[in-house]
């Protein structure tokens, strides 16, 4: 191709530069897509990786093979939102909420309701949790249900507006001997490493003045968790590639929750403007290398 003069030159140039835009911005947008589709593969995975069960890494970086699904019904629980598919956990953990659930039932209790466990095959989500990827996790909420729920009702439940952080306080109205049970018979099951609650809730089970407080231990306050608790196994015996969290400090933790009171209900301070930063890249968390063949088997 020959060029004439400068005025076509220019002309060209332009050309190739708005060519080279849209190409870099197609690429940019299928990289990103890309990226999308890779964060969602997790939740993509429909079925379990059929394989003897096996939690890897840690709660809030791993994944799960050989994972059940809890029936949606059961013997003193109801499984609530089963339309988001997180009703798979490692055997232990189906044993234990059958088990769990049977013994309230027991007791006298109403049906639990039964919300997020893990996704077929564990792993991250893309909302609602860091942790509850390696199938030891389940939330149960404080509100129980004495009838079998309607499909409305489970797919879109409604909580108990248990806790006012901004005050510190529970409302006993709400808060009844059950919930402080389930907690109990919960915290005192040696499968269990430690459950999260508001730090409201646990300043009320602190202030019942137990005689026997020693299972306050296992309960921990956490940010959130104001209408349900979150249940947190131990490694199961023989999982040589899960990974324990730090264990617990030795006490009741009832002389933690100066600092939580503070946190939730001192005023915010008004945010002075600072220079603005280029942002810290942060790094992706990397799966166990197990993990790999887990998301992506057919």
């Amino acid at each position: 191709m020959i060029l004439n003069d400068d005025s076509e030159v220019i002309m060209l140039a332009s050309k190739l530069r708005g060519i080279l835009r849209r190409t870099l911005a197609f690429v940019g947008l299928n990289l990103f897509v890309s990226s999308a589709a890779i964060a969602n593969l997790w939740e993509a995975a429909d079925t379990p990786y059929a394989s003897q069960a096996s939690a890897i890494g840690s709660y809030a970086n791993g994944c799960l093979k050989g994972a059940e699904a809890l029936p949606l019904n059961g013997n003193g629980y109801q499984v609530i939102r089963p339309q988001r598919q997180r009703y798979y956990g490692h055997p232990e953990l189906i044993e234990f909420i059958e088990q769990y659930s049977a013994s309230l039932n027991r007791l006298g209790s109403d049906d639990i309701l039964i919300a997020d466990m893990s996704m077929p095959r564990g792993g991250n989500f893309t909302q609602g949790h860091t942790s509850h990827q390696i199938g030891l996790d389940v939330d149960i909420w404080l509100k129980l249900a004495a009838e079998p729920l309607l499909d409305g009702e489970r797919e879109q439940p409604t909580p108990l507006k248990l806790v006012n952080q901004k005050q510190f306080k529970l409302d006993t109205q709400l808060w009844s001997n059950a919930q402080t049970q389930m907690l109990k018979l919960a915290a005192i099951d040696a499968r269990v490493a430690r459950i999260f609650v508001s730090p409201v809730i646990k300043q009320h089970l602190c202030d019942l003045g137990l005689d026997d407080d020693a299972w306050l231990e296992k309960v921990r306050p956490w940010w959130g968790h104001t209408y349900h608790m979150h249940v947190r196994l131990r490694c199961p015996k023989g999982d040589e590639f899960c990974r324990e969290q730090v264990k617990i400090p030795k006490g009741s933790g009832c002389s933690e929750l100066g600092w939580w009171r503070q946190q939730l209900t001192q005023a915010k301070v008004a945010k002075v403007e600072k220079p603005k930063v280029k942002p810290k890249q942060v790094k992706a968390k990397r799966k166990p290398k197990l993990c790999e063949a887990v998301v992506t088997a057919k």
